[in-house]
């Protein structure tokens, strides 16, 4: 056999490409292993909502999933498998699943040392007392376009229950105003259904109470009656803004300071409680959030007018010394808006080692804050007291005095657990389960 030179020529370009691509991936995944360990290392591997669990043996190594995540790296390619690298920046809006053509990947809640309490939700929305529907956080979708979309779902659901637009009663009572409630509201105005909307704060739910510039949405959406909203890059004052267009434009009515105290079935339906009133209806959907009763401290001094459980508007601690607790995205939200202020100083206190449930945009603002001096961080810290112009908090065994002019508690809230399972609904504990 003659050798061909000319399968050389050919050949050589081939080999480099290989070669080329070979090395490439190689970076890429050292690159991931890097960042892997480093989650790993700094306490940041639990994912704060809906994330992917992978199952080796149906992932093939192509990569659709990590191409189709938009919160940046998130998933990697890790010896030929999908990997789950930094989960605390996923926030669940299932797009990796939804894109993985082997069915490798399974959207869960919890994980199998930290559960998620989530109530039972059918595919219809439908919880396991017929007639009551759950769409939004309430039942574990946070991400304002997922609620939008389950509440007018929801909706749809509601419309093929027997019974409906018929007896003296409401069809439906829409409980909360968020983005679920909101985008529920307008699709039973849309389909002509009795229904009333009741919001024990303000319109907006969550979303109003959000720090001020906070960017809230990052993908269009779209809203029963009003249509597809090319939204993008969208920060809390712009998206509530829109909003109370939409509200004003289609005439959808809102009750508020309307807290529902019990739900009970009746021979029709349903009977809704609130301080003030009562409704008969045919269905009931809990468009509310998880936060329910804020979780407080339980120290001396909690009770003074000085401490609150949300930041409303940063202007507000101009020139104060403030101390922020927590540890999440709304703390570190929180601390580094009022950073921000003039002659502002900020203290932020968080029992564990790290901001394990923080999003790494809003950690490295923190390091930004900490650095330029305008934010004092203690991690593995307690407060023990509140006295009209300081706190006590413990901090590596020690316990330090620190000035201090308002404090806001962003520890999160309680699940409404109890309310739900008085109406009886099924409440379940997910460890790391769909």
């Amino acid at each position: 056999m003659t050798f061909d030179p000319l399968l050389l020529v050919y050949a050589a370009p081939v080999l480099l490409i290989w070669m080329l691509y070979s090395a490439k991936g190689r970076r890429g995944e050292q690159q991931c292993t890097a960042t892997m360990e480093s989650a790993i290392e700094s306490g940041l591997i639990e994912p704060s909502s809906l994330h992917p669990k992978i199952d080796p043996s149906k992932c093939l190594g192509c990569g659709a999933c990590a191409r189709a995540c938009p919160e940046g790296i998130v998933l990697c390619m890790i010896d030929g498998k999908a990997a789950l690298v930094e989960p605390t920046h996923c926030i669940g809006h299932g797009a990796c699943a939804e894109a993985c053509p082997f069915d490798a990947i399974t959207l869960v809640f919890g994980t199998e040392s930290r559960g998620v309490d989530i109530p039972h939700v059918g595919p219809d929305f439908q919880t396991n007392v017929p007639g009551i529907f759950i769409a939004g956080e309430l039942g574990g979708m946070g991400l304002i376009r997922n609620a939008i979309e389950q509440g007018r779902q929801a909706m749809e659901s509601i419309c093929k229950l027997d019974d409906i637009g018929r007896g003296d009663g409401l069809d439906v009572v829409i409980v909360g105003a968020g983005p679920a409630g909101f985008s529920a509201s307008l699709a039973a105005l849309e389909r002509k259904l009795r229904f009333v909307t009741l919001e024990q704060d303000s319109f907006g739910g969550t979303v109003s109470h959000y720090p001020r510039g906070k960017l809230v949405m990052t993908a269009p959406v779209k809203l029963p009656i009003y249509g597809k909203a090319k939204l993008k890059e969208v920060t809390k004052e712009k998206l509530m803004h829109f909003w109370d267009t939409v509200r004003n434009e289609t005439g959808v009515r809102i009750d508020y300071q309307e807290r529902v105290e019990a739900i009970t079935p009746t021979a029709q339906g349903f009977e809704v409680r609130t301080a003030g009133n009562s409704y008969e209806t045919r269905a009931v959907l809990l468009a509310v959030g998880r936060r329910g009763t804020p979780r407080k401290l339980g120290v001396p001094g909690e009770e003074t007018s000085k401490v609150v459980y949300r930041l409303i508007d940063p202007e507000q601690y101009r020139g104060q010394h403030v101390l922020v607790v927590g540890g999440g995205d709304s703390a570190l939200e929180a601390a580094t808006s009022i950073a921000d202020e003039p002659d502002s100083t900020v203290t932020l206190s968080y029992r564990s080692e790290a901001f394990s449930r923080a999003k790494q945009k809003n950690r490295d603002n923190v390091d930004q804050a900490e650095a330029s001096g305008r934010m004092r961080v203690l991690l593995s810290s307690n407060v023990k007291q509140i006295f009209d112009d300081r706190v006590e908090i413990e901090h590596q065994g020690q316990l330090e005095a620190v000035q201090n002019d308002a404090v806001i508690v962003c520890a999160g809230g309680i699940l409404p657990t109890g309310f739900l399972k008085e109406v009886g609904i099924d409440v379940e504990t997910k460890y790391g389960t769909a």
